[in-house]
C-alpha cells in the first residue's frame, strides 16, 4: 500500500524513518509483538510491525526488507517491484544461519551483515547489465528476537562480546547510500543508510554499550497502546465483527444496532481492554466469536482472555444472596465490631455491583474491593477476613494469607512476584502471582502490612492502581476479581522518641468515634511521614475499617465460645465430657478478661495456660479412660506468688467416682 501525505504512522516509525540519514542501526524495544495503527487515505487500519516498517521504507526507495533470526536465518520478508526480489535472493545465497556457532560461521554472518549495510556494493559493482554496472541495493535488515541472542546481557561470553563489538564497529564503518538519480545528476537529497534494526523486548536485553557507545545506533521505544488507540481498535474490530455476525453471534444484536448502541458497545470494549495490547483485543474478538458472544458481550470475552476462566462468581445472583445472608453470619463470627462489619459489608456490596472506583473517569481494572483493617490486636481482623472469603465464595480455599513479617527483608518482593532472570528462584515464580493465576477469585489477606519492605509496598501500589502485576518471568497476573485486605495495628501504639518504648495511643473504653478518628489519623501519618508513601494511602482511600477494643460483654461471649470449642474437641476426639463448675467458671472468666489489650486472642492464650494445659497433664497421666468419663474443673485459684492452680476431677462413667488433683 502506498502512503500519502495525509497518512499517519505510529510515532516510533516516524522517528525511525526520519533519522535514516544519520543512524545506521536501531534498537526497537517494548511493544514489538503488537499490532499497530496506521491511517491511510482517511481510514484507520492495523498492521504488524514488519508491515508498518516496510511500507514507509518502500516509499523512501528501499527495495527489500530482510529478516533474520537464530532459527530461520536470513530471508526476504518483503520486496519491491522489478528485479529486486531476484537480486536479493541471489545475493543472500550462501550461509544463512544467524549468528552461527563457530568462529568461521560468525565471520560469515558478519560478512553478510556488512554486505547488507552497503547494499552488496562490491558484488553489484562487478555485475554489468546493459552495459552498466549495477548500483547497490537499498535494503533494511530486521534482526528478530534479539533478546534471545544473549544468555545474560550483564555477563557476556567472549564470543558474544566479539559479535556485538563487530556490530558496533560495523555501525561506525557504514556509509549512507546516495539517492537514485540520472547519470551525471548531482543528488539534492542526503543519502540514507541501509539500517540494521534490532527487535528486543527490553532496552537492556542487548549490551548497554552497543547503544550508548555510538551516535550511529539509536534506541527507539515502541509504547503500549493508549486509550485513543484502543478506542480506534475497538471500532475497527467492531466493523470486522459485523462482517462475521451471521456466523459468530447467537443473535443479531450487533447487526443493525443503532449508532448509540454501537458507540456504547465499542466504548465498553475499549474500557474493558485497558492495559491490553491491540493484538490481545483482536484475540478477544476471536474468542467471543468462538463462544458465540455478541459484540456487546466483549467485556466478558476480555475477562475470559485475561483470566483464562469463563466462570464469574461476581455476575451471579447467589453472591448477592450470600452477602445478604452474611450480614448475620459475619456478625456471629466477629463479635462486638458492629461498625467495622457494617462498613465491610458496604464495601462488599459495592464490589459485587462492580462499582469500586466508579467515581473515577477511567476506573481501569482495579481489584473488586480493597479493605484496610486497623485497630488493636485480637479484635477480629483476621477472623473478619476469613468470614468475607466464606461469604463471597463459599470456599475456605478462596482465602489466601500472607504474613508481612516474613517479607520485611530487602528483595523479599521476589517471593511474591518471582525473582528476576538469572537469580535464585526464577523458575519457581511468585507465591502471590502463581496463586492468583490458579484461582483469580480470591480474598487475599496481607497481615501486619506495616512490617513489609518498601519494595513490596511499591508492588501494592501497582496492584491498587492497575489491578495487575508482571512477575519475574514476564507473565502478567490480573487482580481485577480479587478482594484485597490489609491488616495493621497502626494507630494504636507509637514509639516514644525519648525512651524508644512502645506506648498506647488509645485504650479500652475510648469512645468509638474518637478511637476511629485517632487511628485513621495515625495510619495516614504513618504512610505519609514515616515510610513516605502517601500515594499508597491515597489508593486505599476511605476503605480504612477501624476495629474497637472488645467490651466486657463481648469478652464474656468470646470466652463462652472458646470454652465450647474445648468441650467439643474433648467430646469428638476423646469421648470425654468437660464440666466447669460455676465458681471455677467465674474465676476463669475473671483471669481471661482481665487484660483487654490483647482482645480475643488474649482470652485464648489464658485459656490455654489456665485450662487446656492442666487438662492435658491430668489426662496424660491418667489410665485409659472409658467413654462417658466426665472431667470436672472445680476450682481456679491464684496464689500470692501469682501462680494459678486449677483443680481437675475425673469422674469415670463406669465407676461413678474419681479422684481429685490440684494442678498448677
Amino acid at each position: 500500500m502506498d502512503l500519502t501525505k495525509d497518512d499517519r504512522l505510529p510515532p516510533f516509525v516516524e522517528e525511525l524513518i526520519g533519522t535514516l540519514g544519520v543512524h545506521a542501526q536501531y534498537l526497537l524495544h517494548g511493544n514489538i509483538r503488537d499490532l499497530h495503527l496506521v491511517r491511510r487515505r482517511g481510514r484507520d487500519r492495523f498492521h504488524t510491525l514488519l508491515d508498518v516498517l516496510w511500507n514507509p521504507l518502500r516509499e523512501k526507495g528501499y527495495e527489500a526488507l530482510v529478516l533474520c533470526d537464530q532459527i530461520s536465518g536470513f530471508r526476504v520478508a518483503a520486496v519491491g517491484e522489478g528485479e529486486a526480489r531476484a537480486a536479493v535472493e541471489e545475493l543472500l545465497q550462501g550461509p544463512r544461519e544467524f549468528p552461527g556457532q563457530t568462529a568461521p560461521q560468525r565471520q560469515a554472518v558478519l560478512e553478510q551483515l556488512r554486505n547488507i549495510t552497503n547494499g552488496w556494493a562490491r558484488q553489484r559493482d562487478e555485475t554489468v547489465r546493459d552495459g552498466r554496472r549495477q548500483r547497490p541495493l537499498r535494503v533494511a535488515l530486521v534482526i528478530d528476537h534479539a533478546s534471545r541472542l544473549l544468555t545474560d546481557p550483564s555477563r557476556l561470553t567472549p564470543d558474544e562480546r566479539d559479535f556485538f563489538l563487530a556490530c558496533l564497529k560495523l555501525a561506525h564503518e557504514a556509509e549512507p547510500l546516495p539517492p537514485r538519480t540520472a547519470p551525471g545528476v548531482v543528488p539534492k537529497a542526503p543519502g540514507l543508510f541501509n539500517p540494521v534494526i534490532w527487535l528486543a523486548e527490553g532496552e537492556r536485553d542487548v549490551p548497554g554499550w552497543l547503544v550508548s557507545g555510538s551516535e550511529r545506533i539509536r534506541a527507539v521505544a515502541v509504547p503500549e497502546p493508549d486509550a485513543d488507540e484502543r478506542g480506534t481498535m475497538a471500532r475497527l474490530l467492531y466493523e470486522r465483527y459485523e462482517r462475521y455476525a451471521g456466523h459468530g453471534a447467537r443473535d443479531g444484536s450487533a447487526t443493525g444496532a443503532d449508532a448509540g448502541e454501537t458507540e456504547r458497545a465499542v466504548g465498553a470494549f475499549a474500557r474493558a481492554a485497558s492495559g491490553l495490547s491491540l493484538r490481545a483485543m483482536e484475540e478477544s474478538v476471536k474468542l467471543a466469536r468462538s463462544r458465540g458472544l455478541p459484540f456487546a458481550g466483549m467485556p466478558d470475552a476480555v475477562r475470559i482472555y485475561r483470566l483464562g476462566v469463563e466462570k464469574n462468581p461476581w455476575s451471579r445472583g447467589e453472591i448477592r444472596e450470600r452477602i445478604l445472608l452474611g450480614e448475620q453470619s459475619i456478625q456471629n463470627r466477629v463479635r462486638g465490631q458492629e461498625a467495622a462489619v457494617a462498613m465491610t459489608l458496604d464495601i462488599l456490596k459495592r464490589a459485587a455491583l462492580g462499582l469500586s472506583g466508579a467515581q473515577a473517569t477511567s476506573p481501569g481494572h482495579r481489584p473488586r474491593g480493597v479493605l484496610f483493617f486497623a485497630g488493636p490486636t485480637g479484635t477480629g481482623k483476621t477472623e473478619l477476613a476469613k468470614a468475607v472469603a466464606s461469604a463471597l465464595f463459599d470456599n475456605d480455599q478462596a482465602y489466601l494469607r500472607f504474613d508481612m513479617s516474613e517479607f520485611s527483608a530487602a528483595h523479599s518482593a521476589d517471593r511474591l512476584v518471582g525473582a528476576p532472570p538469572g537469580y535464585v528462584g526464577y523458575e519457581a515464580g511468585g507465591e502471590l502471582t502463581s496463586a492468583v493465576r490458579e484461582n483469580p477469585f480470591r480474598v487475599i489477606l496481607f497481615d501486619e502490612i506495616e512490617k513489609a519492605d518498601k519494595g513490596i509496598l511499591d508492588k501494592f501500589l501497582q496492584v491498587l492502581e492497575d489491578g495487575r502485576l508482571t512477575d519475574g518471568q514476564g507473565v502478567t497476573t490480573y487482580f481485577s476479581e480479587c478482594v484485597l485486605i490489609f491488616t495493621s495495628n497502626l494507630g494504636v501504639q507509637r514509639t516514644d522518641p525519648a525512651t524508644g518504648e512502645r506506648e498506647w495511643i488509645v485504650e479500652p473504653g475510648t469512645p468509638y468515634k474518637e478511637l476511629e478518628r485517632t487511628v485513621r489519623d495515625n495510619v495516614k501519618k504513618h504512610f505519609e511521614q514515616v515510610i513516605g508513601r502517601p500515594e499508597l494511602m491515597n489508593r486505599i482511600g476511605g476503605n480504612v475499617v477501624v476495629f474497637d477494643f472488645i467490651s466486657d460483654e463481648v469478652a464474656a461471649e468470646i470466652f463462652a465460645l472458646q470454652v465450647g470449642n474445648i468441650q467439643r474437641q474433648l467430646a469428638h476426639g476423646h469421648r470425654l465430657d468437660l464440666h466447669i463448675e460455676d465458681k471455677a467458671r467465674r474465676e476463669l472468666l475473671e483471669h481471661c478478661t482481665r487484660d483487654k489489650w490483647n482482645g480475643g486472642r488474649g482470652i485464648g492464650m489464658v485459656l490455654e495456660t489456665h485450662l487446656v494445659n492442666p487438662l492435658a497433664r491430668e489426662l496424660f497421666a491418667a489410665p485409659e479412660l472409658g467413654p462417658g468419663t466426665t472431667v470436672v474443673v472445680t476450682d481456679v485459684r491464684e496464689a500470692e506468688s501469682g501462680r494459678v492452680d486449677t483443680t481437675v476431677v475425673l469422674k469415670k462413667g463406669d465407676a461413678g467416682g474419681g479422684g481429685g488433683t490440684r494442678l498448677g
